[in-house]
């Protein structure tokens, strides 16, 4: 079979257009009680769903419009706060009037609605000015419409005007409260879309929206990975493995845009115009790819990581017990940088873990040519002597500013420090790096394991001179640590306040009962 030009491409911002775009629809969006859209609409329920941007909300809801509009019971309508959120309440609500009020009336003469005169007669003197006279429409509207059931989507929420969040709220809570018993009700079931979970708000003191049902939109499944691509192979005869796609969904854990774009890189940049089968090489190939381009979608989530760099650097490296009530996790969550799985806390795919742990550690400074021979021993193990020497180095070149500008503790930035120069030596699956990792008496500083082999390093801030601090660091390093990973080498890294920056100290050598321990004395004085 001959490569035919595709009709279609991967979309990678805004909505689908199926003609357009190749497209597959979510499976399994639910509610807390398994129930689906369709049956929370028919059950006449309020509900709030939350996905990051950029993972399908916007498209999934217009195509169930389209699918909802095929019972002419339903009158769908579908609004959008995404750019009100810097305007005044005077300008909010005839927006809101304009659009709401189109669509019902074309909707409405789409079905042959019997009211229709009544209810435009109505609609022409009745103005949207607050929250009031938006609960009087549909107050008003229960009495003129028979049979008609509008659905109401807004989507992008989180973009209403704040001083409007409550009483919007409110008054959504209170015509359900007062109509739920009632199947004849006008505004009949209400979504509210948007990155945050809006049933968890509290506005003055109280959660004026906890009536509604919890959806979490999903990623994609393998299946619609597969049956995504499978659209560009229908087109072009170009085929993909299925190695090849089980290495996309592993990587991307099947976030919705990371699989669109290597799908474009894939077929656009490393295997273009040909029938050649794209495989699973050539999706590493589409990763590195990827990894180096400069994009909305990771410069919007990197923003995002700052603002909870630690927690996420640390969810990174190490198994973190999931807490939903913890705000740093919640936030990270709902941003789409992270995901609960088997009762930990972990990066949403392997792609962000890679980007963005690489672009904290690179403005760390960080950095030095990892392949030079002293960085190893003639068995192939890492040289940690050799490794922790330049790391000295590396703090007296940058300076101390590091330590004394950070509103985290001084130990918690040298550990920072150590990790970032620590992982260009595990950087690319060479072996894995952990911090605060939970051994059998207590938590290990770093964890680094390079061919099967442990390396674990204890950091300590050094407020005063003497032996004492070193010499408990060692026994808890020796009675906690190595003797239950067993392991009979490890080492001690301590920021001595005491010692200048640029005062070298030879690090020194400690047997414990049979163990060998290395300790380096890092000035960080001024």
């Amino acid at each position: 079979m001959n490569y035919k030009k595709p009709k279609r491409y991967f979309e990678k911002s805004g909505v689908v257009d199926p003609d357009a775009s190749y497209h597959v629809p979510l499976e399994n969006v639910t509610n807390m009680d398994n129930q689906d859209i369709k049956t929370m609409v028919d059950l006449g329920r309020y509900f709030s769903i939350f996905a990051p941007r950029q993972s399908g909300k916007t498209t999934f809801f217009e195509d169930f419009c389209s699918a909802l509009e095929k019972d002419p019971a339903y009158v769908a309508l579908l609004l959008s706060f995404q750019t009100y959120k810097n305007i005044d309440k005077q300008r909010f609500y005839p927006l809101i009037q304009k659009n709401l009020y189109n669509q019902l009336m074309n909707r409405l003469d789409a079905v042959n609605c019997r009211k229709l005169d009544a209810i435009r007669a109505y609609l022409d003197f009745h103005n949207l000015t607050d929250h009031i006279s938006f609960s009087e429409l549909f107050e008003e509207l229960n009495h003129i419409i028979e049979f008609k059931k509008i659905v109401i989507f807004i989507d992008e929420f989180d973009g209403i005007p704040i001083n409007e969040l409550e009483n919007v709220l409110t008054t959504l809570r209170e015509l359900y409260q007062k109509y739920k018993k009632r199947a004849d009700k006008a505004l009949y079931s209400v979504g509210l879309v948007g990155i945050r979970n809006i049933t968890k708000l509290i506005v003055g003191g109280v959660s004026p929206f906890n009536i509604a049902d919890q959806v979490k939109l999903p990623p994609f499944t393998l299946k619609n990975v597969s049956d995504l691509y499978g659209q560009f192979t229908e087109e072009t005869n170009q085929p993909f493995t299925e190695d090849a796609v089980k290495k996309v969904f592993d990587e991307t854990a099947g976030q919705p845009w990371l699989v669109n774009r290597l799908g474009t890189i894939l077929t656009v940049d490393i295997k273009p115009e040909t029938t050649d089968p794209i495989t699973e090489e050539d999706v590493e190939k589409a990763i590195k790819h990827l990894l180096k381009e400069r994009n909305s979608h990771f410069d919007n989530l990197l923003e995002k990581a700052k603002l909870y760099k630690e927690t996420f650097v640390k969810i990174t490296f190490n198994g973190v017990d999931y807490n939903p009530d913890d705000e740093d996790q919640s936030w990270l969550e709902q941003y789409g940088l992270i995901k609960e799985e088997n009762d930990k806390v972990v990066v949403a795919n392997a792609i962000y873990k890679r980007r963005f742990l690489k672009a904290f550690f690179q403005e760390s400074g960080a950095t030095t040519d990892t392949s030079l021979k002293a960085y190893f021993t003639s068995d192939g193990f890492l040289n940690m002597e050799a490794i922790l020497s330049d790391f000295e180095e590396y703090i007296i070149q940058i300076g101390v500013n590091a330590f004394y500008k950070s509103q985290k503790p001084y130990e918690k930035t040298g550990q920072f420090l150590l990790t970032a120069w620590l992982y260009q030596f595990v950087e690319g699956r060479k072996g894995e790096l952990r911090y605060e990792v939970p051994s059998g008496l207590g938590r290990m500083d770093i964890l680094l394991i390079y061919h099967d082999h442990k390396y674990i390093i204890d950091t300590k801030i050094n407020r005063s001179h003497g032996d004492r601090a070193l010499n408990k660091a060692i026994d808890q390093l020796c009675g906690k640590y190595l003797l239950t990973e067993q392991v009979y080498e490890g080492y001690v890294v301590f920021f001595d306040l005491k010692t200048k920056v640029g005062e070298l100290c030879s690090p020194q050598r400690h047997a414990v009962d049979g163990k060998e321990i290395l300790s380096f004395n890092i000035g960080i004085g001024r």
